[in-house]
């Protein structure tokens, strides 16, 4: 069987953990900033754990 091949577009997007979960970075961070708070463009710099069911979506994606 052949190897599965990555999807470029999803590589660029998540990552994965040590521990096999995955990372995202948050959207709503690329315009209209100025109705947005500082803390909340602050919080928005951070990245996060993907939820579980769209986390097992993505693994299919990034072998």
């Amino acid at each position: 069987m052949p190897k599965m091949k990555t999807n470029s577009g999803a590589a660029k997007r998540f990552r994965r953990t040590g521990t096999g979960k995955i990372r995202r970075n948050s959207a709503f961070t690329s315009h209209i900033l100025t109705t947005k708070t500082t803390k909340r463009k602050r919080n928005l710099r951070k990245a996060s754990i993907m939820a579980k069911g769209d986390a097992k979506r993505i693994k299919a994606l990034i072998p």
